[in-house]
């Protein structure tokens, strides 16, 4: 008698090597393809680039962020696993690694470097450094911390494999966010300094770091600027997913406290591209000589926001009291007349952010319905009934009867809390205490807004003061949450997932670090975020931000402010590009060059 034997379960599930990730729909580019179709293959390389950027800088240790203040451009230095291509929403191709493989229930994820891989001393990139790369990102980064927290383990699974698990499955996030991880060199971080002491990666440091990527630090002044230089040995130069980039020899960062000093070294011809986020410099500041010479180009770009919703808001620190209170926070958005500062600061270019989402297929609007009604169902007794009742609209002024009328609401909903007008202050009525706080602010800009809302509450009988500190006081005072009420952005991509849970989730409020800025502590925000992070198709993931989006509006927990869905950016007239920028991004410095270079 012959013996049959069953293959083991493991092997019943060939691995199926990717060369690509997408979380929407199919992978554009096939395996072997040339180079992005955004990108000039024959684009010349050569010349310096000068930029610009506000604040200062004090550590090159890439994935510290809970300390100091890190130095832009880093992302020059160090490659990732995987490539995003600017023309598709949420993909990437393989960088580090040639091609990542996962089961079909998504219990696990396993990347294949390429043997060509090199760090810039000419040591290959191992495993090994993947793993420290993940374990020191997930401890130094309160971000990771949440972000990956369902990747329990990596692990070397191979000579140039490996393997991260998960403690959950079906989650399709995970290995496409693996894939973004900056990757540094374990042998260099574990080695000796200059100084001959140990380097120490929970550290700050201005010791110029060792990376794969194209660039190198060349040079800095500390705080001052930072000088990166393209790398004639980089490993990856001729790789598909790198063609016709990368092209300035050089990249140079300089750093300016106020903002109208760095525009001024931009009018002069000291930096070579710009990009404004103040609506009267765009509209009033743009008059100088070589703007009308046609020596500076300016254009209004809405490609990087096809694929981004964004969320701009004062935001009220419910750590805080009375700020605890959704009636309070409702009329604090009812003290905000946006239509005024459109009108009377912003020349019109604004629209009111109505979403966590805005400018997105995944923003609500109208009344639940299909599948977001389904899901919305399920946890009806967690959410505010008037989600399935009442669309969120924002407050609207704009003329001196909308404004007295917004102002009476708002005093009627802080007496429902509490508070009663006694002259011309609010207070509390049990404590007797005047409704007073701060709006921490890091930037003059800002000012123009902060101090007009003031004055707004102020007639409301509410003492808001203003205080502006320097960047790094802001940061530092940001990821401790040391604030009454703060200005924030979120920006969000159109496969929202884990990073949820860091914006609005429980366990986020109270972990310093994390970006749930306003403290949001739900279990009915919880339980959509899961619906969120968790959805099986397209259809059910954005069936579910619309359900979340909706009931984060529903609680107030921000006073949304502005956004123009439209990059305004000026650069002297030095540049060439694709004719075709990417889809989803302006694609500079990546993609351009300088004009001059190719006579070179």
């Amino acid at each position: 008698m012959s013996l049959i034997l069953a293959p083991l379960a493991e092997a019943q599930e060939q691995p199926v090597w990717r060369h690509g990730l997408s979380l929407i729909g199919e992978l554009k580019y096939p395996p072997g393809f040339k180079h992005f179709d955004y990108a000039n293959p024959d684009a010349p390389k050569g010349g310096d680039l000068r930029l610009s950027q506000t604040g200062t800088f004090d550590t090159f240790n890439p994935l510290l962020v809970a300390k100091g203040e890190l130095a832009v451009g880093l992302a020059l230095v160090f490659d990732t696993l995987m490539k995003r291509a600017d023309d598709e929403i949420s993909t990437a191709y393989g960088l580090l690694a040639e091609s990542v493989s996962y089961p079909d229930d998504i219990s696990s994820a396993t990347f294949r470097l390429r043997p060509e891989a090199k760090w810039a001393d000419g040591k290959p990139v191992t495993p090994e450094d993947v793993v420290f790369s993940f374990e020191k990102a997930k401890e130094l980064n309160p971000l990771y911390q949440s972000y990956y927290g369902h990747v329990v383990k990596a692990e070397k699974t191979g000579d140039r494999d490996v393997t991260f698990q998960f403690d959950e499955k079906n989650n399709r996030e995970l290995p496409h966010i693996l894939g973004e991880i900056l990757i540094v060199p374990k042998h260099w971080w574990e080695g000796a300094g200059p100084d001959g002491k140990p380097r120490d990666i929970t550290r700050t440091t201005l010791e110029p770091v060792m990376g794969s990527g194209p660039y190198r630090i060349a040079s800095f002044s500390p705080g001052g600027t930072i000088r990166y230089e393209r790398r004639d040995d980089y490993w990856g130069a001729s790789l598909n997913v790198n063609v016709g980039q990368n092209n300035f020899n050089s990249i140079t960062y300089s750093f300016f406290g106020d903002r109208d000093v760095e525009f001024e070294a931009f009018r002069s011809g000291n930096i070579d591209f710009w990009t404004e986020n103040q609506a009267m410099r765009w509209a009033t500041g743009f008059d100088f000589p070589a703007v009308k010479e046609g020596r500076v180009k300016r254009e209004e770009i809405p490609n990087p926001f096809r694929a981004t919703g964004v969320m701009q808001a004062m935001v009220a620190n419910m750590r805080r009291k009375p700020f605890d209170d959704e009636r309070v926070r409702q009329a604090l958005n009812y003290a905000l007349d946006f239509e005024e500062l459109n009108r009377t600061i912003f020349f019109n270019q604004y629209q009111r952010v109505n979403s966590f989402f805005f400018g997105t297929e995944l923003a609500s609007s109208g009344l639940p319905q299909g599948e977001e009604l389904k899901i919305l169902n399920e946890v009806k007794a967690l959410v505010p009934p008037e989600v399935f009742t009442t669309p969120y609209t924002n407050p609207v002024g704009g003329t001196p009867e909308k404004a007295r009328d917004n102002l009476r609401k708002a005093i009627a909903l802080l007496k429902e809390a509490g508070f009663e007008l006694k002259g011309n202050r609010m207070v509390n009525k049990a404590t007797g205490k005047p409704f007073a706080f701060e709006i921490l602010i890091n930037s003059p800009a800002l000012e123009r807004v902060a101090l007009p809302y003031t004055q707004n509450l102020k007639r409301i009988g509410i003492e808001a003061s203003v205080r502006m500190v320097d960047p790094s006081q802001y940061t530092n005072r940001e990821r401790a949450f040391d604030y009454d009420m703060t200005w924030e952005v979120w920006g969000q991509t159109l496969s929202p997932g884990n990073e949820q849970a860091d914006y609005w989730g429980s366990k986020a409020a109270s972990r310093e670090g994390s970006r749930n800025y306003a403290g949001i502590a739900d279990p009915g925000v919880d339980k959509l975020i899961e619906r969120v992070i968790f959805a099986k198709d397209r259809d059910t993931l954005v069936a579910a931000t619309r359900a979340l989006d909706r009931v984060l509006l529903a609680h107030n927990y921000v006073i949304p402010l502005y956004y123009k869905l439209k990059a305004n950016v000026a650069y002297w007239d030095k540049f060439g590009r694709p004719a075709e920028l990417p889809k989803y991004a302006i694609g500079f410095p990546d993609v351009w060059w300088f004009k001059s270079a190719a006579s070179q």
